[in-house]
Parts: structure tokens; sequence; C-alpha cells
């Protein structure tokens, strides 16, 4: 149990926190296109035109689709190969955090914070795809 919860619920939890994760920079994206005027025939186009801060937001967009697709693989045979310790749960937990952090970072350009948090995440990822592996051979 991780906050009350079941560990396979607060995987599941995690993946569905870490998709919404990957549209929170390109909220800033949107609100910074709606400042210059929208380009409906060459949206991406528009990039160059962005201040600083939206074009950092449009890679932590980029970067937040990468990192979904491993963190999500590693949740989902966590949960599947029945994964039952507070350190995955935990682990998940930390991922998504380290997520959110990561695009607040990358936006407001704190380069070491970014780096570091996307190292936690790299981390947690990696710990999900152990403790799978571990609990298929054991």
């Amino acid at each position: 149990m991780v906050l009350g919860l079941p560990v396979s619920v607060v995987l599941l939890y995690c993946v569905a926190a870490a998709a919404a994760l990957v549209y929170a920079p390109f909220l800033v994206v949107a609100y910074s296109r709606l400042q210059v005027g929208y380009d409906l025939e060459a949206p991406r186009s528009m990039f160059e035109r962005l201040p600083a801060y939206a074009q950092r937001a449009t890679w932590a967009h980029q970067n937040s689709f990468e990192t979904f697709m491993l963190f999500s693989a590693a949740a989902l045979m966590a949960s599947v190969t029945g994964v039952n310790s507070q350190q995955a749960g935990w682990a998940a937990i930390a991922f998504v955090v380290a997520r959110l952090l990561f695009s607040i970072f990358y936006i407001a350009n704190v380069p070491l914070g970014r780096s570091f948090m996307f190292g936690i995440s790299s981390f947690c990822t990696a710990t999900l795809f152990v403790f799978s592996l571990m609990a298929v051979n054991s």
C-alpha cells in the first residue's frame, strides 16, 4: 500500500497523471501562440516568433512524449507482473513529481534543475523495469 492505495492502483494513476503532464507545457505554448497571433495556415512556423519561454515549453512538451512512452511501458509492466513493493509505488509517484518539476524548470530556464529532474525520472523508470524483471524471474 502506498498512500492508502494498492501499488497496482498507484501505478495506473501515475500513468494517467504522466499522460496529462505531457500536455501541461503545451498550455504555455498555446497561451503564447494566442499572444503572437495564431497562424492557422502554418502553426509550426510560429515557433520562431514565440518568446524564449514558449520555445522551451515546446521542447518540454516534446520531451514529455519521449519519456512518457518508456515510463508507461515500465509502469504497466510492473502492474502486469504483479509488482507489489512500496518502492515501486513511490518510484511511480516520484516520476510524476519529477516530470512536473522538469517542465517548470525547463520553461523557467533552470538547466541544472531540469537536468536533475530528468535524471530522477529516468531512474524511476529504470527502477520499475528492474522490479518487473525481478518479479518475472522469481
